[in-house]
């Protein structure tokens, strides 16, 4: 039992099997959009978790963490933290996208929903609310990480900016989230 939990990629495999095998019972292989569904959601929990991680429980604690045990966190977990966290977001954009582009026939309700149509309105903010935090990660939060991480090099004035950038851009999605959460549950449940 050890050796099993003790192997992440084992577990994900075998949990990816389990849930292959619910999706087939409750007939969702023959609705494309329940395994994109799925995927949506997966991945977006990956990211907003990371993110929260990061705002919860990293930038808080970093501060009160001894300098000697800081590379700890800056030179293992964060890096492999960030990765999961930029490619979540990837990720749940490209399946939300996918979703929305499907379902209904192609190109679905998409277009209406990024154009803030009358009809998908609400879906359509959570989407461009997704879309300004995914160009965050990708685009302001990620660079400014690999200078304040020391991944690239950048002098000590440097990281610190990028250090700051970073917070500042992460508490933005931390913001965003909430508003975006609820357009996404309210337009599909509410």
């Amino acid at each position: 039992m050890d050796k099993f939990f003790g192997n992440l990629h084992l577990v994900l495999l075998v949990g990816l099997v389990a849930a292959i095998a619910l999706i087939g019972y409750s007939g969702g292989f023959a609705d494309h959009s329940q395994i994109l569904r799925w995927l949506h959601l997966f991945f977006g929990i990956t990211w907003i978790g990371l993110l929260y991680y990061f705002n919860f429980v990293q930038i808080p604690t970093m501060p009160t963490v001894p300098a000697e045990l800081k590379p700890g966190v800056s030179k293992y977990i964060a890096p492999k933290a960030l990765f999961f966290f930029r490619w979540g977001a990837a990720f749940t954009v490209l399946t939300g996208l996918l979703i929305a582009y499907t379902t209904g026939g192609a190109p679905g309700y998409l277009l209406d929903a990024l154009t803030l149509g009358e009809y998908h309105r609400l879906i359509g903010i959570g989407m461009w609310l997704a879309l300004i935090m995914a160009f965050n990660v990708w685009f302001v939060i990620w660079p400014a990480q690999k200078k304040a991480l020391g991944l690239v090099e950048a002098d000590a004035d440097t990281k610190a900016a990028a250090a700051k950038t970073a917070m500042i851009f992460s508490r933005t999605n931390t913001l965003l989230s909430l508003p975006m959460l609820y357009a996404m549950i309210a337009a599909n449940h509410g």
